[in-house]
Formats: C-alpha cells, structure tokens, sequence
C-alpha cells in the first residue's frame, strides 16, 4: 500500500503524462509500480462489469488492500483526507483490475468516460472531491488527458461494510 501512496502523492502535483490514444497503457501501469489485484468475481445478483457495445460499466467497487481486506471508517472522522485519498486510489486498481478481466487489456481503453465516487463520511464532511482525487490520479497517470472523466464525488452516511471509498465508473473501448 506504500509504494501506491508514494506513486499517489507523486501524481498529486502538476505534472501529468499525455497520450495520443495508442497502445501503452499496460505498460505505463507497470512502469508506475501499479500491481493489479484479481478482478472482483461476479455473484448471484451482479457482475463486476457488462460490456454494450464500446461501453463496459463498472459496478461500484471498494478500497482493497494489496495484502487482503479492505480500508474501513469513515473520512475525517476514522480516516485523515490522506488516508481517503489513498482508499480511493487502491478502489481504481480494483476497477482497472474488474476492466482488465473483462477485456483483456488496458490498452484496448479509448476514454476514461464517467467516474462517479462515493466516500463515506459524517455530516460535516465536505473535502469529497480531494478524496477523489486519488482515484482520478491514477487514472491520468496511465491515460493521460484520455483518463480525466466526467465525475461526481459525493458524501455518503454509510456503505457496505463500512469501506471507506466506493466508485463506479464506464468506460470507452475499441473494438477487438
């Protein structure tokens, strides 16, 4: 979980990688020491992801930890914004990892196009979007321009079993 925060922190400033819409983008992953965790597996109620056309839809995924588990509490109460922030960054990995299962590469993505972030809270929490931030970090270090979506982040009283971060997401692909 370091070595995510390290890269995490890094890609907080300015500096930002640009593409063209090309390949690379498995490459850049493993470049930035982002390891993918096993995809998210379907139950009896919903899948991980559903592909229509040019579009995968990503089911809302939570904060796992590489070494198992998942980041519980709520942000500015159990969790420091920092904290949240890396909770929301390891959410994407779990993501990228759910997307990579359903087709097969990263480098098949063409637009990161809708990020919708949910992070739970008390109250009086008002600090969602840098929360957020995390999460959309890491999709602009691996895609560039091409992995800033349209995005919501919003507060929320409760999530399942108390995770600190949950996110959703669809996703823009070319064809085979």
């Amino acid at each position: 979980m370091r070595l995510f925060f390290a890269v995490a922190i890094c890609l907080s400033g300015t500096a930002l990688f640009t593409f063209a819409q090309s390949p690379g983008y498995e490459a850049k992953a493993k470049e930035l020491g982002i390891e993918f965790n096993t995809a998210a597996k379907p139950n009896n109620h919903f899948v991980p992801a559903v592909q229509t056309g040019n579009l995968v839809f990503l089911s809302g995924h939570g904060p796992r930890k590489p070494e198992g588990g998942a980041v519980q509490g709520k942000v500015g109460k159990d969790l420091t914004i920092e904290e949240g922030y890396e909770a929301a960054g390891l959410t994407m990995i779990a993501l990228l990892s759910s997307l990579r299962n359903e087709i097969g590469s990263l480098d098949r993505v063409t637009r990161i196009v809708k990020v919708h972030g949910m992070v739970n809270c008390p109250p009086d929490f008002t600090k969602q979007p840098a929360v957020m931030n995390g999460a959309t970090a890491v999709l602009t270090s691996i895609f560039g321009d091409l992995g800033k979506p349209a995005r919501a982040a919003v507060g929320m009283g409760s999530l399942p079993n108390n995770i600190a971060v949950e996110i959703e997401m669809i996703v823009e692909i070319a064809n085979e």
